[in-house]
């Protein structure tokens, strides 16, 4: 248990890769609005 270990988040760390224990960061937490969306609340 410890760096070389695949399955402890020290060990992924290590590794350079991710999964459950130590999941990837989502880039966008914001839904991108359509064309027509915008268009509506531009009308109101």
């Amino acid at each position: 248990m410890g760096r070389g270990d695949k399955k402890t988040k020290r060990g992924k760390i290590a590794i350079g890769t991710t999964g459950k224990l130590r999941p990837k960061r989502k880039k966008f937490k914001v839904k991108p609005t359509t064309l027509a969306e915008q268009d509506k609340k531009d009308l109101q």
